[in-house]
């Protein structure tokens, strides 16, 4: 691949009116690529891809007027362009998708919450297969049923399917041969294959069964448990066909259940969506074996573009990083490069996929279910856009805030007794958490249980590693009552922040200050400068976003304290052990996550762990070990 950069103000260059950038047209090829647009400080603010960059390119310069919003915002911020040649359209689509998630353009569809779906896989080619849950699709020969909608109904989907049909449960990759079969066993929760209580024919029957069901080849199933049942009575084992009976019973409520809406039986994922303004709203239904699994939707905001362009880039992030492709995918519009797309997608499956845009039949009637639950969701959310504003002003006028808190910092503290002191600091903006400007400090400077002096040490090395803290937020607010409000307050006098930066303290007592109901707890916000705190039972939807900040808060620093906790137990026992550094320590720390799942580990594994040398495995196995390991 080839690439330049291309800024020019000589005869023939183009460029719109009072935009920076100034692109010599001519001097773009006619090749398939990838084009960028950087501001002056060479941050990437958009990435596209085209069949042919110059053509691509030249429309972005056609009259100002008839560009959309976003697109002049951007080439007004850009002030230079690079392309990236390639040899063909599916690889500018691969090369885009690397570009964007790495450098995230601001104009660009970029999916935030693109966590994959829980699913489940089973591996035909174990001895002894087992369910496990996942939530990335390899290929690695293995079975993947899914996706299930919420983590939720995965695990009642789990619960039921091991009460129906009871294969392993223990996580090991390989069976362990054991004396005696596990509890689950006598539960009657496990065939007991550890122990030989199945042979490997049964159990891979009921393995055929699990892969069946899964499928959604009920009617095939059906038949083959009746089989047995019938078998099982004729040959008066009546436990058996009772067992029978109860999973052919649990197949027909499931079938009852399950919402037909196509009667192809395929997997199929159907895109919806749904636009104003700078809003769009997509939604993606899962519909497997005819029945509709669960939906995802995005809200993507300050978008602009046309329909082909916008859900091309949001079909291009959505299918990466192992995410489940279904047979087919049904598309309310054809969306640009839609040859390379699904030329991509079939490649990434190994198996035919098509892009559909159907106008009649079932395929559309899915399509108007789709576009259907778009718009409800669109409506939905931009009706709830106003009311996080609504609360913000609220909270303004209740503190006589110099200026609406929509950028708000809550402080808390974690530790037991001052050991493995954890603050945090959690920003919401308008009303809602925002986790990429979250922030956790160990406490250095503080050994004893004193809250007030952690929160102020959390605070000042807040300020000093963001500096634009002070002028950015709008409101602090700490976990704590009126000795960690006092000592805050003295840290912002002493940087000069007192007038600049708002201060409040959320505190909840019992039995205490028990406002003017006079019973149970009672959210109390404390004001510097004034005696008696403010009770907030009459404003519930004041209290109701305090409650977020502060448990949001609480989370973060319990989840640091947990990780350090743990951390350094397990530093502290591997202080001792010969050979070990920083690195090591922490690579075990990783891999093994506590001490005693360290201590029962074997020399195998420990030679797994990145660094450790199958020498320092015996040293370290020594070291847990120094009198062997006992006879079972």
């Amino acid at each position: 691949m080839a690439g330049a950069s291309v800024k020019s103000e000589d005869a023939g260059s183009s460029g719109p009116e009072n935009s920076p950038v100034h692109v010599d047209l001519r001097s773009l090829p006619h090749e398939p690529g990838v084009y960028l647009f950087k501001d002056e400080d060479g941050h990437v603010l958009y990435v596209g891809k085209a069949r042919d960059i110059q053509k691509r390119v030249a429309s972005y310069f056609r009259h100002d007027e008839a560009l959309p919003v976003k697109t002049r915002a951007l080439l007004k911020n850009a002030t230079h362009l690079e392309f990236v040649v390639t040899t063909n359209e599916k690889e500018a689509l691969l090369l885009e998708s690397s570009l964007i998630k790495r450098h995230r353009p601001r104009y660009n569809v970029v999916l935030r919450d693109d966590k994959n779906y829980p699913a489940l896989r089973l591996d035909p080619r174990e001895s002894y297969p087992r369910l496990s849950v996942v939530r990335r699709f390899e290929k690695d020969g293995a079975l993947y049923f899914g996706p299930y909608h919420s983590a939720h109904a995965l695990r009642e989907t789990l619960k039921i399917l091991h009460r129906v049909f009871p294969l392993r449960l223990c996580r090991s990759p390989r069976l362990v041969p054991r004396d005696r079969p596990c509890l689950n066993y006598s539960l009657g929760r496990c065939l007991g294959a550890c122990a030989g209580r199945v042979t490997r024919e049964e159990y891979r029957r009921m393995v055929d069964e699990v892969v069946l069901f899964l499928q959604g080849k009920t009617q095939k199933l059906q038949a083959l448990l009746k089989q047995r049942m019938q078998e099982a009575a004729e040959a008066l084992e009546f436990e058996k066909a009772a067992f029978y009976r109860d999973r052919l019973q649990y197949i027909d409520e499931v079938q009852e259940s399950q919402n037909i809406v196509s009667s192809r039986f395929q997997d199929q994922d159907v895109v919806g969506f749904a636009q104003g303004d700078d809003l769009w709203t997509v939604v993606v239904l899962f519909v497997r074996r005819g029945a509709v699994v669960g939906q995802r939707t995005y809200h993507l905001q300050d978008i602009s573009g046309r329909p082909p362009d916008v859900l091309a880039s949001f079909l291009n992030q959505f299918y990466a990083d192992g995410r489940m492709i279904p047979d087919e995918v049904l598309l309310p519009v054809a969306v640009e490069g839609q040859e390379a797309l699904e030329e991509w997608l079939s490649e990434t499956r190994g198996k035919r996929l098509r892009l559909w845009t159907a106008q009649r039949g079932s395929r559309r009637a899915l399509l108007d279910l789709a576009a259907k639950n778009a718009l409800e969701q669109h409506r939905s959310f931009a009706q709830g856009q106003d009311k996080p504003l609504k609360v913000l002003e609220e909270i303004r006028e209740l503190f006589q805030l110099p200026r609406v808190p929509r950028n708000i910092v809550c402080v808390d503290i974690s530790n037991v007794h001052g050991r493995y002191a954890v603050g945090s600091a959690v920003t919401f903006v308008d009303g809602r958490p925002r986790p990429s400007l979250y922030r956790r400090f160990r406490i250095r400077t503080v050994s004893e249980p004193d809250d007030p002096a952690m929160m102020a040490e959390t605070v000042e090395r807040l300020l000093d590693g963001r500096r634009r803290l002070a002028e950015t937020t709008d409101l602090l607010v700490l976990d704590g009552g009126k000795s960690q409000l006092n000592r805050i307050r003295h840290v912002l006098e002493t940087r000069g922040l007192q007038d600049r930066l708002p201060l409040l303290a959320l505190a909840k007592e019992k039995d205490k200050d028990v406002g003017p109901d006079g019973r149970g707890f009672y959210e109390k916000v404390y004001v510097p400068g004034r005696k008696n705190p403010v009770f907030l039972a009459r404003r519930p939807e004041v209290l109701h976003l305090f409650q977020r900040l502060r448990d949001e808060a609480h989370r973060f620093a319990l989840s640091g304290y947990k990780h350090r906790h743990r951390s350094e137990l397990l530093s502290s026992e591997l202080d001792a052990v010969p050979g070990l550094g920083r690195r090591r320590k922490q690579a075990l720390f990783a891999h093994f996550q506590d001490l005693e799942s360290l201590r029962t580990a074997t020399i195998a594994d420990l030679t797994k762990v990145p660094g450790i040398s199958e020498r320092l495995a015996q040293i370290i196995f020594q070291y847990f070990h120094p009198q062997g390991i006992p006879d079972p």
